[in-house]
């Protein structure tokens, strides 16, 4: 139960990380005006973490440390005959 939540933790921090990277992209996009290669290093940290992040939740699923969950009709819709 608590690996489970470290590891929901530490998705939720990878994507706070993620969008910090966007929008220190597009400050630098917008400051540097293409003059230097701050926006494309950021956006390349964030491509990183991205990448890092979907590798942790395939990771979370296949462990079972992330459970899918949806909207699941029930048993008695699903059985449903018209007359």
């Amino acid at each position: 139960m608590i690996l489970s939540l470290i590891f929901k933790t530490v998705i939720i921090v990878v994507f706070v990380l993620i969008l910090i990277s966007l929008v220190s992209g597009f400050t630098f996009l917008i400051k540097d005006q293409g003059k230097t290669t701050r926006t494309v290093k950021s956006l390349t940290v964030r491509v990183a973490l991205s990448v890092s992040l979907f590798i942790l939740l395939m990771i979370g699923f296949a462990s079972g440390l992330i459970k899918p969950h949806g909207v699941v009709p029930p048993a008695s819709v699903t059985e449903y005959q018209p007359k």
